[in-house]
């Protein structure tokens, strides 16, 4: 008779601690036979699919909200997440994606009004100790970048990896000579930067310092001289996606401020790629457009006003934008209109406030 009837679906609680007690044979064990720990891995592979399935649903039936809400309890209560990240890199891809697809599911799953993942993360901020590292893994760095992207939607986490050191790894990782592993890592980046606003708006504020230009405008700067096109690109994007968020109007201030990061933004404005120059346009026309520019900064757009002026009037879209036009005249018009003087010369016709 063995073999004539289904086994009875196991259930949410119980497809937990059945998977937590499979997860222990995705290593080499030679106390473990191994076709012995190969069986225990493939059963291992099904569970995590059928754990998919409760949360997803399948072509046969919807999920249940009472299953998922059981499913989710249970994982985080016996730390499942954690186990899963210490052993996802013995898994195979196929067993990865079902994971990560799984845990984009329970961070977003709220049981009797609360977002479980949320409050199990603030008690387990380590565990982004273990994931920012994955990216050095080519092997496993998709699936990292993945789970970490949604272990952000939470604003704990946010905060977490905006005030630790890892915000310096974020910008080595968008160096990587690997393609997927940057662009990814600036995925994760720009989701970090533009999800939680007044999160970011109080990091920036804080870590800014007036004196000298900031750590982090200083590593952001070089992402937008990189020589890599698509990291210039994604950076000005960015940038520009931060700057013109009201929520960071102080550091917006404060950033056109800076003659250096002017500077850069006009060798943007020269870039052989249209994209990043119309991006790079969008940055560089609140330079202009500050009220409050300091003089050297004037100067500086003195001295370069007809070659600015030139490649303003040449600079065109293929697709007509009445928007661009009126903020590419008013920055015109605001360049034509600058006077450079310097504290040497009594009248600011006397010379080009740059050589005294």
């Amino acid at each position: 008779m063995k073999g004539l009837f289904k086994p009875k679906p196991l259930t949410p609680v119980e497809l937990v601690h059945h998977i937590r007690e499979l997860l222990t044979y995705t290593c080499p064990n030679p106390d473990i036979r191994e076709t012995k720990r190969q069986d225990k891995v493939r059963e291992l592979v099904r569970l995590i699919h059928e754990m998919k399935i409760v949360l997803y649903g399948d072509d046969m039936s919807e999920p249940h909200e009472d299953a998922c809400a059981k499913l989710t309890q249970e994982f985080f209560k016996e730390d499942i997440l954690r186990l899963l990240i210490v052993h996802l890199p013995h898994l195979d891809p196929g067993s990865r994606q079902d994971i990560t697809h799984v845990l984009a599911n329970l961070q977003r799953q709220r049981v009797h009004g609360h977002y479980v993942a949320s409050e199990y993360l603030e008690q387990n901020t380590d565990l982004l100790d273990l994931l920012v590292p994955g990216y050095d893994d080519p092997e496993t760095a998709i699936s990292f970048g993945a789970i970490l992207r949604d272990c952000i939607r939470h604003q704990v986490v946010a905060k977490y990896i905006l005030e630790s050191d890892h915000m310096k790894t974020f910008f080595r990782y968008q160096h990587d000579p690997n393609f997927d592993i940057s662009s990814d890592a600036a995925a994760t980046f720009k989701e970090l930067l533009t999800r939680h606003k007044s999160t970011v708006a109080e990091y920036l504020d804080n870590n800014y310092d007036w004196a000298i230009c900031s750590q982090f405008f200083m590593e952001y700067n070089v992402l937008l001289e990189s020589s890599n096109y698509i990291t210039r690109r994604n950076a000005i994007k960015l940038l520009g996606a931060m700057l013109l968020d009201r929520s960071n109007t102080a550091v917006m201030v404060r950033y056109v401020s800076s003659l250096e990061n002017m500077r850069i933004l006009m060798n943007l404005l020269r870039d052989s790629n249209k994209t990043i120059q119309l991006q790079a346009f969008h940055v560089f026309k609140l330079f202009p457009a500050n009220q409050n520019k300091p003089q050297e900064i004037v100067n500086v757009l003195v001295a370069n006003r007809s070659k600015l002026l030139r490649f303003l009037s040449e600079f065109t879209l293929e697709k007509a934008d009445e928007q661009f036009e009126a903020d590419k005249a008013e920055v015109m018009n605001e360049i034509a209109s600058l006077v450079p003087k310097c504290e040497t010369c009594e009248s600011s016709k006397q010379c080009d406030g740059l050589n005294c």
